[in-house]
């Protein structure tokens, strides 16, 4: 499985804490992340492809993925109280998620959910 970890400034630290509730489900997976989100998860131990800081394409590098068919799951922790530079990207991340029919989370709440909808598929499966 295929997913997206995303987050912006203000929720990385969530980001972080989530991703080690959740390690080990996330070391069977294949996890990409934005640079920096991407290296404060991988200091914390968990392995994960590092694309570009969002701001410099690394929000469009997941949207190409998901158009391509080459994603499975996006969590993109978002900060809704802050601007962003690169919003249109991130805008355009979320229009992709829903025309290719890919599960978005964009908070804690929603994607455990999702995790243990997915834990659930694997224990049957």
């Amino acid at each position: 499985m295929k997913i997206a970890l995303i987050a912006h400034d203000g929720k990385k630290p969530e980001m972080v804490a989530f991703a080690m509730q959740n390690k080990d489900l996330f070391l069977k997976a294949d996890l990409y992340a934005t640079g920096t989100t991407g290296s404060h998860i991988e200091q914390a131990g968990i392995p994960v492809h590092k694309l570009l800081s969002g701001p410099k394409g690394g929000d469009a590098q997941i949207a190409a993925m998901v158009a391509t068919d080459e994603m499975d799951l996006v969590i993109f922790f978002r900060d809704p109280l802050e601007k962003h530079p690169h919003e249109p990207d991130v805008q355009m991340l979320m229009r992709l998620c829903d025309v290719h029919n890919i599960p978005l989370a964009t908070n804690p709440a929603a994607a455990n959910l999702m995790l243990k909808g997915i834990a659930a598929q694997l224990k049957e499966g």
